[in-house]
């Protein structure tokens, strides 16, 4: 038994929840449609859904969180420099590929000028971030007056933590410990800080279909049945629910 297990200087690393360093070990899986990052593309269709088409030339969109820019296919036509912020290099790279412009950086410190920005997207980044409160500062920062803010995150619930994590994470190809659950973001205390910076923002509740979810997880779970689950089940879409309590999408405006 001794001779099957590894020296510990060989074993890899055990990374603690929410570290970045995940990302670099995910990378060949951004673009897999049914790969570990399935439901950020079917988040990434819902939120570009929120911005509409820009109302001048040269309009500016923030995506802060980019990641490998999965938002940008439902962005073109849109008119919008597709700017995108993070703090994994090896997404970024993956992003610039698809017409973003990248910065990295973290998304609580942006390099970018007051005002600059049409549009700010902040998709399934807050619940990353240990200070979201001073992210949600920044896409506020960076929103020229009548700018819009869009969002999704996950709610600080105990239904949360159970569907995102204790469920969710058990779930084929789901990468876990991708999440911490003590940074889930209150859905009532991130719309008041928003409106500290002038930002006023709705919230609604958003749930994958189940008949596309139960496709998708049969598909990974049996890979022979992948030809024939594509022909019969529809890619995922985020539809409204009533209850923000697990996942919650918000869109605002700045005033001024």
């Amino acid at each position: 038994m001794r001779d099957r297990l590894a020296p510990p200087s060989h074993r890899p690393p055990v990374l603690p929840p929410n570290d970045p360093r995940q990302y670099d070990d995910l990378a060949g899986e951004w673009w897999r449609p049914d790969g570990a990052f399935a439901m950020l593309h079917w988040l990434a269709e819902a939120r570009a859904a929120l911005v509409p088409p820009a109302r001048r030339p040269g309009a500016l969109l923030v995506d802060l969180g980019c990641g490998a820019g999965l938002l940008a296919p439902h962005l073109a036509g849109k008119g919008y420099r597709h700017v995108g912020v993070d703090l994994t290099r090896s997404a970024l790279e993956q992003a610039a590929t698809h017409g973003v412009t990248t910065v990295n950086a973290d998304v609580t410190a942006v390099p970018l000028a007051d005002g600059c920005a049409d549009v700010v997207a902040a998709g399934e980044v807050l619940e990353h971030v240990p200070d979201w409160r001073r992210a949600v500062a920044e896409a506020c920062r960076l929103l020229r007056p009548g700018g819009l803010l869009v969002l999704d995150t996950l709610n600080a619930t105990v239904l949360s933590r159970l569907v995102a994590v204790r469920i969710g994470e058990r779930l084929p190809a789901v990468p876990r410990g991708i999440h911490d659950p003590r940074l889930f973001v209150d859905d009532r205390e991130l719309v008041r800080e928003c409106a500290r910076h002038d930002v006023a923002l709705r919230v609604r509740g958003i749930r994958p279909q189940v008949a596309g979810v139960a496709a998708w997880l049969l598909r990974r779970s049996v890979p022979a049945l992948a030809p024939i689950t594509s022909r019969v089940g529809r890619r995922p879409r985020m539809v409204p629910t009533r209850s923000t309590a697990v996942l919650y999408q918000g869109r605002g405006v700045r005033r001024g």
